[in-house]
């Protein structure tokens, strides 16, 4: 067995560097090795031969010669079989090295001024993700974040399916429409801020959580540095789309919870973070409370305004009666002079005919508090403008301060302070006065005692969310309650709303049945449980959800759009071939028309060549050529530009051409 061979076997014994199909990722053992991984040294130390080559003993310690070994598994000839062969051979490199082997692209996180060429699908969970560096490669960047053309116009009412032949626009020219767009979101931001930078009064995501969970269509399985790559890139586009006044919200979970904090600080700036939001989002009523102690039941929603110019809405929520509410007067008729102040305990002994509380207890045994609570709660609500609590005010001014100080000592009486242009203060033993009435606020056409809204809300139940808009996304659905909260406090009627991570589309949903105008995209396919089928049964009068709050009874309409694809078609060929000699045709095809990946040579060396048609000889050799081909094609490249939709190779319909410019202005 040769060295390369016992090395190669040697380190394919660890799972974290090999691929789905068993292949040595090189990539994931150079990392390793940077970084003095101790599983990677201990799996050195194990084998004499290899212990011999890559270290030093010095004193009777070995020491690990870092570059000794890098330089030998980044030789051509080390992995020696034609899949990696054929790789190599279509690679471009610089200085003899690899792109993806150069360490100057790394800055205070791996690839940290990189753009993300980010697929989201589960099937490329394997792929090694490739960046774009802002320096190496700066012109594959423009053309990546170039505008893209729209095509497959559609305007969806509740009369049907209808052609697009313009679009509606304010007094300023900006375009009042809803719209829905299919495609990579990275792209599709960037082709929405020609038009609609500044105009966003409010973003909200629900990205990646990168927990490693593939229930969920998303490529949920970033490491920690791709992930932070790839949020940026997004995030930074997203903040130029905001208004001054515009804010974004955030859900995450813990598990990347605190990257995202300093990625935000870093991108809004940490004068801007407005809130850490908890939302109580399971219960222990499953396997995790028997596994996990403490059980994480939490998510969070992070909060950041653009600017000083964001102010919040005041949001009211639905609370209890509370004790503090405990006295109430008498002869509210009276003037306040004359008021008579009791507890209403006063009231509840005498209208159950006991005298104290102790009769009460005896009465009704261990229930005794709670029914306590219910008749002083029933009398509070019922008599809400004559109940008070006793109140100690904070800084209050002189005059107020002055009576009542008077008010402690003139005892058992009702001291009134009038002020100009305000209600009075009433001062009672030292106390001010606050009414129960005052707490009563309009919930969803009800008034009933109310809190303001905190940080914690556990009242955003995730239970029984799954008819909701009749679509369905395990592990991927937020409640309509949520997104309306947000919505109330962050957008008044009319505003433009923004999701460009919008899965079943929950967030255009709730935007719709609020009369808030709304964006989303999504690169996904979720069949019948895609935002567009959502949406059309919001047109139609969808009753789940928040629509009896908000009296929803259907209307409206919306834009579908995609961005128009190239490179798919390539892929869809892949896909459908049955030979080796179909693929090769493909390849060739590839090589003259398409957009091949940053790290790829157009040409076609003749080794190379060999190499793939040796591939295709060995067991499940088809689907490895197919996995080669589809890694050649640029996957962020499968659009068309829209600096080229007069290019007759791309095809682009008149319609389509005429329906850009509309959209865009003069191309």
């Amino acid at each position: 067995m040769s060295f390369n061979t016992k090395l190669t076997n040697l380190l394919k014994t660890n799972p974290n560097f090999i691929d789905d199909e068993g292949e040595l990722l090189l990539a994931a053992v150079q990392d390793s090795a940077w970084k003095i991984d101790h599983v990677l040294i201990k799996l050195l130390l194990s084998d004499e031969e290899v212990k011999s080559k890559f270290f030093d003993e010095i004193d009777g310690y070995w020491v690990f010669n870092i570059n000794t070994f890098l330089d030998y598994i980044s030789q051509k000839n080390f992995l020696d079989n034609s899949y990696t062969r054929f790789r190599n051979k279509v690679g471009l490199t610089i200085g003899g090295k690899y792109l993806s082997e150069r360490g100057e692209i790394a800055l205070t996180w791996a690839y940290k001024d990189c753009v993300l060429e980010g697929g989201q699908t589960k099937e490329e969970e394997k792929r090694k993700e490739v960046f774009f560096n802002e320096i190496l490669a700066q012109d594959e960047i423009n053309r990546l974040l170039d505008p893209k053309v729209l095509t497959n116009f559609k305007r969806y009412t509740t009369a049907g399916e209808q052609p697009v032949t313009d679009f509606k626009r304010d007094e300023n020219g900006v375009i009042r429409e809803n719209l829905i767009i299919k495609g990579n979101n990275l792209l599709a931001l960037h082709s929405l801020k020609s038009h609609f930078r500044g105009k966003v009064k409010l973003i909200y995501i629900d990205p990646p959580y990168n927990t490693g969970n593939d229930t969920f269509g998303y490529n949920d399985n970033f490491n920690h540095a791709t992930w932070l790559t790839f949020m940026k890139s997004r995030l930074e586009i997203a903040r130029g789309l905001l208004a001054q006044s515009g804010v974004l919200f955030c859900s995450i979970n813990h598990v990347e919870l605190g990257y995202l904090l300093i990625l935000l600080d870093e991108v809004f700036g940490k004068e801007n973070k407005l809130s850490i939001i908890t939302l109580k989002a399971g219960t222990t009523a499953s396997y995790r409370s028997i596994n996990d102690c403490p059980v994480n039941v939490t998510e969070f929603v992070v909060a950041y305004r653009k600017s000083s110019d964001f102010s919040p809405k005041q949001v009211y929520r639905a609370s209890s009666y509370s004790e503090d509410y405990s006295h109430f007067i008498d002869n509210f008729d009276d003037d306040a002079e004359n008021w008579i102040i009791k507890p209403i305990t006063d009231y509840v002994y005498e209208n159950e005919n006991v005298r104290d509380w102790s009769e009460f207890k005896k009465k009704y045994g261990v229930n005794w508090r709670k029914i306590r609570f219910d008749i002083m709660e029933r009398f509070a609500i019922e008599n809400k403008t004559r109940v008070i609590s006793l109140n100690t005010l904070q800084k209050p001014a002189k005059k107020t301060q002055d009576i009542i100080d008077l008010s402690r000592k003139d005892r058992n009486k009702v001291h009134v302070v009038h002020r100009e242009n305000l209600d009075p203060v009433y001062c009672y033993n030292g106390r001010t006065l606050a009414f129960f009435d005052s707490k009563f606020r309009n919930i969803d056409g009800v008034w009933l005692p109310s809190e303001i809204l905190t940080n914690i809300w556990d009242d955003v139940s995730f239970l029984g969310i799954g008819p909701e808009g009749g679509v369905s996304l395990p592990n991927g659905k937020k409640p309509e309650f949520l997104i309306k909260t947000i919505l109330d406090l962050t957008t008044e009627q009319g505003d433009l709303v923004l999701d460009f991570n919008s899965g079943s589309g929950t967030t255009c949903a709730v935007a719709h049945k609020m009369n808030r105008q709304y964006i989303g995209i999504e690169q996904l396919d979720y069949g019948e449980n895609d935002s567009v089928c959502r949406i059309n049964k919001v047109l139609n009068g969808d009753n789940s959800g928040i629509s009896q709050s908000v009296k929803w009874r259907g209307g409206g309409n919306f834009i579908y759009c995609e961005l128009m694809q190239y490179n798919e078609v390539f892929i869809d060929r892949i896909e459908k071939a049955y030979t080796s000699d179909e693929l090769l045709k493909i390849w060739q095809d590839m090589s003259e028309t398409s957009f091949l990946n940053w790290y790829v040579n157009p040409e076609r060396p003749e080794e190379a060549i060999k190499d793939f048609i040796a591939i295709g000889k060995q067991e499940n050799g088809l689907v490895k050529q197919k996995k080669l081909l589809v890694e050649l094609l640029d996957k962020n490249q499968l659009y068309v530009n829209l600096s080229e939709i007069d290019d007759a190779k791309f095809n682009v319909s008149e319609e389509d051409k005429a329906l850009n410019k509309a959209f865009y202005g003069e191309i």
